[in-house]
């Protein structure tokens, strides 16, 4: 990596290719001689991935390099958040091409740890448990995943000392957890969410999406549209809006619907049927054997 220069403010700016590090250790030691030659200690801030980049990742590594000074970007396929069946090994590592998308938006640092790195003895025996919200909806269809989710999270926050952390609003359960996990154990770290970033179409980007045959991406974006029509009508209360995303969602015979629910954004359970102010969407569904999810948010007046 070329070598971090202080500017006014503190700010650090990186020239052009991200340093790539694998160990605790050896992150630890850059952010802390980083820290140093800035003269004062940085700002810095974790955007966690699991690689296999695309746009929606991006924006939140530009959010992340608006909020800071040095911007680390992790790129880790966590086991602990696969449960029996999943496709945690086919699922995409494409460490190059991340790594060079990264340094055209700005990233420091990368850390790429082996699973050996992160859980040396094997999977941790020690878990952050997500309560019940983290057994609803993806939760319920993925059990553990949550738990394991938040575990790394834990570890990587433990590991970079970031002042923010970054995530998307596709994942809204996760954020919600994460959030509640900061609160209730004190992390010193601010979460910041980035809105969806979507397709032309409007299928909300992931990197399962290049799973999808063309005919199964058509059909996918009925999700979305299911969603937009929901938000069109929330005006007329709950049962207008799960009506209206029915609808689009289910005349589409290659989308295998999950769970299509409205929670309060406060609790992440259940709306009840004359739930009035704010609202979030969430529909979860197969097509053909990948697995989709989004939200919107309704106003239900």
């Amino acid at each position: 990596m070329n070598e971090p220069t202080a500017t006014h403010g503190g700010r650090v700016n990186v020239l052009t290719t991200p340093e790539v590090i694998d160990t605790i250790a050896g992150l630890r030691a850059r952010l802390a001689e980083t820290g140093e030659r800035a003269g004062e200690r940085p700002r810095v801030v974790l955007v966690p991935t699991m690689g296999a980049l695309h746009a929606g990742h991006l924006a939140l590594v530009r959010r992340a390099r608006e909020l800071g000074d040095i911007v680390v970007v992790s790129i880790f396929v966590n086991p602990l958040q696969f449960g029996a069946g999943e496709d945690l090994a086919s699922y995409p590592r494409t460490l190059g091409a991340d790594v060079a998308a990264l340094g055209a938006v700005g990233v420091d640092l990368v850390f790429a740890p082996t699973g050996q790195v992160m859980y040396p003895h094997g999977p941790s025996s020690t878990r952050v448990t997500a309560g019940p919200v983290g057994t609803l909806y993806e939760g319920a269809a993925r059990p553990g995943h949550f738990d394991g989710m938040l575990t790394v999270v834990c570890k990587l926050m433990n590991i970079v000392g970031p002042d923010v952390v970054v995530f998307g609003e596709k994942d809204a359960q996760q954020v919600f957890l994460v959030e509640a996990m900061l609160e209730d154990l004190d992390f010193r770290p601010v979460i910041e969410v980035v809105p969806i970033v979507r397709e032309q179409g409007g299928l909300a980007l992931s990197s399962r999406n290049r799973n999808l045959a063309e005919e199964q991406r058509a059909a996918a974006r009925a999700l979305s549209a299911g969603l937009a029509a929901a938000a069109s009508v929330a005006g007329r209360g709950t049962a207008a809006a799960l009506q209206a995303a029915h609808a689009l969602i289910d005349a589409q015979p290659l989308v295998k619907l999950d769970y299509l629910v409205v929670v309060d954004p406060q609790t992440f359970l259940p709306v009840a049927a004359d739930h009035h102010g704010p609202a979030r969407m969430l529909v979860a569904a197969l097509v053909g054997s990948t697995r989709l999810i989004d939200n919107a948010a309704l106003d239900l007046n």
